[in-house]
């Protein structure tokens, strides 16, 4: 290789690694979200009149849920949060925070959104296999729950501020809820759940 070609490889290698280290310094952390608290006070599943497979689902799932910006720098509008349960890989519930009223989460910051409320009914298709596990977790006691978080947001970094933008989906998945009354839940604090955090955070990486 000749001297042209050493000085090309050595720019071409210093600026992989000035770019490295560009990122390293200025790329923001990824803000963090935590189901910190949870109760499950109905979960009644029964046949309809219309067709075998589909059964009512009757519930109320109550939420905490933690937002962490770990930044220095950077800032978050919540525009929209979306919190979304399922079961067996279906959906059953969806609330819609906040849609008129955006909030912001400063630098180094936390905010729970306390009482997050998932109440009513609905129909949902379910195989034999999906009746059994029902059954199984029944005579538990104990559910498995998904919760997802969709959201739509803003970055502000000093006075600049991004479009609103949709990540993808936030999963914070295998809720163990057991049901309990409101007044049992609120003697024990919650103590027998044990807080999950969420993941397939994507905000600022893809």
């Amino acid at each position: 290789m000749g001297e042209w070609g050493s000085r090309v490889s050595f720019l071409f290698c210093f600026l992989v690694t000035l770019f490295v280290i560009s990122c390293i310094i200025f790329l923001p952390q990824e803000p963090k979200f935590t189901i910190t608290d949870a109760s499950l006070t109905q979960f009644n599943l029964s046949a309809t009149n219309f067709n075998s497979n589909n059964k009512l689902l009757i519930y109320k799932l109550s939420l905490n849920v933690t937002f962490r910006n770990p930044n220095n720098k950077v800032g978050f509008y919540f525009d929209r949060v979306r919190v979304i349960a399922n079961y067996r890989k279906k959906r059953f519930a969806l609330v819609t925070l906040n849609n008129t009223t955006p909030f912001y989460q400063g630098r180094k910051n936390t905010t729970v959104l306390h009482n997050v409320v998932l109440e009513g009914q609905q129909t949902m298709s379910f195989k034999e296999k999906d009746d059994e596990h029902y059954e199984l977790e029944t005579s538990s006691g104990v559910y498995s729950i998904d919760v997802k978080l969709a959201l739509k947001l803003r970055v502000r970094y000093g006075k600049i501020k991004t479009k609103y933008f949709k990540p993808p989906t936030i999963n914070c998945n295998n809720l163990k809820l057991s049901l309990s009354n409101h007044n049992d839940h609120r003697e024990n604090g919650g103590l027998n759940f044990k807080p999950v955090k969420c993941k397939n955070i994507h905000i600022f990486s893809f």
